[in-house]
């Protein structure tokens, strides 16, 4: 395939930074633009040591904006858009659903429609990559897996906003024609996520002898997929997937929410042990569930790894035994966003 320019909306978050790293070491990757409305989730200091300015470019501002996406789109000569822009916590979507609707639905929205102009006007096809999650799909029981064929079921305002906006992205590939893909991935953690996920939050409290608060009896099952691994496979599909398909992308790698939490205990336990000799673990404790809390998620890749040759590099152990190094030798980012207002809450994982 040609060279690529790639918009990328929401690079300044966590998978998204993630994104702009592996593109930029792509050799048939010319130009990265990224687009980030810069709210609690989306840090600045996430990118802040790229210097190459031929090849990436920041913008502040939100998908919303569709005079500002199209402007994007035609300065840039943008070729492949990947959206990644959205609100992703689901307690904080059980709390203030309004901002999942605006940003995850009316958002793509936007970002379509300024597509879909720029063709009107000039012709030319972008690319439409639509980064969703397997939370659309609901719960599963304690067998199977998700596939692209799996009904969506969604629990939470956070699930139902991201099902809505992959049915817009649908409708557009089918009724305008548009080169539109949809991915739906597994949860991803590794450097730079927001400490308000599972695993950071349990990495930073446990640090600071603060208790880990567990969902339930931690039994809800989830399928880790490294988030360096995730980028890569967003990259293919980018430059190979067929328009109008979906891809699953998982780890293959699925935990208890209680085991996660315990392997990160005994991590911890030998790279930075406890003052008083007690195991991290100790400070476990187990509180009221969430209101539709899904029990397990479980991604079907296969269909990623048939068509375009896609497999994680990374298991879950050696994957986390990486992020927890992370968090502990970067400290300074840490301390940077909880000073931009944000508490390790004691919410359940």
């Amino acid at each position: 395939m040609n060279a690529q320019r790639i918009l990328v909306t929401g690079g300044a978050g966590f998978i998204g930074s993630n994104l702009v790293r592996h593109l930029l070491s792509q050799s048939d990757v010319e130009c990265v633009v990224n687009l980030d409305a810069l709210t609690y989730a989306g840090n600045p200091e996430n990118l802040s040591d790229l210097n190459e300015p031929d090849r990436y470019h920041f913008q502040e501002g939100r998908i919303q904006d569709r005079d500002l996406v199209k402007r994007l789109l035609k300065d840039h000569h943008i070729t492949h858009v990947l959206n990644l822009a959205a609100e992703s916590h689901v307690d904080r979507s059980i709390e203030g659903p309004d901002a999942f609707i605006q940003t995850n639905i009316v958002g793509t929205f936007e970002c379509l429609e300024a597509c879909r102009d720029l063709k009107k006007e000039a012709n030319r096809d972008i690319r439409f990559i639509h980064v969703s999650t397997d939370e659309v799909y609901g719960s599963l029981g304690d067998e199977g897996k998700f596939t692209e064929q799996t009904p969506y079921a969604p629990n939470s305002p956070y699930a139902a906003s991201k099902a809505s906006s992959d049915l817009i992205v649908r409708a557009y590939n089918k009724t305008y024609g548009m080169p539109c893909v949809i991915t739906n991935c597994s949860n991803n953690y590794g450097p730079y996520q927001f400490p308000e996920k599972l695993i950071p939050l349990v990495t930073l409290r446990a640090t600071r002898d603060e208790s880990l608060p567990v969902y339930g009896k931690g039994e809800n099952v989830r399928d880790w997929l490294y988030v360096s691994d995730h980028a890569e496979a967003l990259h293919l599909v980018a430059k190979h997937g067929n328009p109008g398909e979906t891809y699953n992308i998982g780890g293959d790698q699925e935990v208890q929410n209680i085991e996660l939490v315990r392997r990160i205990c005994d991590i911890l336990d030998r790279l930075k042990p406890r003052a008083n000799g007690s195991p991290h673990s100790d400070l476990i404790e187990f509180v009221k569930d969430r209101p539709g809390h899904d029990f397990r998620y479980a991604i079907d890749a296969s269909k990623l790894q048939s068509e375009l040759g896609w497999k994680p590099r990374h298991d879950v152990q050696s994957g986390l035994e990486s992020t927890v190094k992370w968090y502990l030798n970067h400290s300074d980012w840490c301390d940077s966003v909880l000073k931009r207002g944000y508490e390790l809450q004691r919410l359940g994982l």
